[in-house]
């Protein structure tokens, strides 16, 4: 007996299959003993490497608890895995339309930012671009307003005057609401400078200049009497505001295309609501009140 122990110790000592590295390449446990050893004698310990299917059934294991169940194909596998790791296999046509146009709109929108940074193509067109840009920004509109609201003296005049302010207004929080919705970053993702902040202009869909100057634009060509080159020259004004956004890297062509839209819009409804004389006094009235009391 001792003999055939020490034979049989020999054999699986020498034998290649046994050793730990051949043992990690997920093979059971061998937990059979060796042949003529008895119940009560010593076992030989079984080296195993952790091997990365090991890994995984593991944290598999530690996992299936906490999501349900954890077997290949469930939805916690699927949940796992993001998204965009995720490949389509069968696109639809729309899906396909929709990330060509978008894929067109960026590239064109880079290459017309002539007048990004102090080095690009259109340098020395900058400081005219970005003053064309100024105005069409809200601050500049609303104080204006409010200046004229307070040197007129007539009753048409005011009311043009409020019904204009109340347009801007609603552009203003219109335009900000979308923007704040869709969250989109402009062609050269610049951070927002302290104007944008001001105007909560601070993302890129829809471009609020664009709007701004396509309301402003029409409110101004239906109530004041103009020659054909001021208007001429009110309809370049507009489309010159949207396309220096454009050029200074602000906006895609997109966003200005639908702030062009968005602007008619609102002209569209200020001028389905519009205010008359009196409603305009009563809230002049109620304006000025604050002032006369700080007086």
């Amino acid at each position: 007996m001792p003999g055939s122990q020490a034979r049989s110790r020999a054999r699986d000592r020498n034998n290649v299959l046994n050793r730990p590295e051949f043992l990690s390449l997920n093979q059971p446990a061998r937990r059979d003993q060796p042949a003529g050893e008895g119940r009560g004698g010593p076992r030989r310990p079984v080296f195993r490497q952790p091997s990365q299917q090991d890994d995984g059934a593991v944290r598999g294991s530690r996992e299936a608890p906490e999501g349900g169940v954890g077997a290949e194909g469930s939805p916690k596998d699927a949940s796992r895995f993001p998204e965009q790791d995720c490949m389509q296999l069968n696109p639809t046509f729309r899906g396909i339309a929709v990330s060509a146009l978008l894929a067109i709109d960026i590239s064109l929108s880079k290459r017309l930012g002539m007048c990004v940074g102090a080095h690009g193509r259109g340098a020395p067109l900058r400081p005219m671009v970005t003053l064309l840009a100024l105005t069409g920004h809200a601050l500049p509109w609303i104080i204006g307003t409010l200046f004229c609201l307070w040197s007129s003296s007539t009753l048409a005049g005011q009311e043009v005057l409020v019904n204009l302010l109340l347009a801007l207004f609603l552009d203003l929080m219109t335009v900000a609401g979308m923007q704040k919705l869709v969250k989109r970053k402009g062609p050269w993702d610049f951070p927002p400078g302290f104007l944008d902040y001001v105007a909560m202009d601070m993302y890129s869909f829809p471009a609020a200049h664009a709007s701004r100057a396509a309301m402003v634009c029409k409110f101004l060509l239906n109530h004041l009497v103009l020659a054909v080159p001021l208007r001429i020259l009110l309809y370049l004004w507009a489309f010159l505001v949207g396309l220096s956004r454009v050029l200074l890297g602000k906006h895609h062509l997109s966003d200005v295309g639908c702030g062009f839209a968005l602007g008619f819009l609102h002209f569209s409804l200020v001028e389905s609501v519009w205010l008359d004389s009196a409603t305009c006094q009563m809230l002049i009235s109620i304006g000025t009140l604050p002032w006369t009391l700080l007086v």
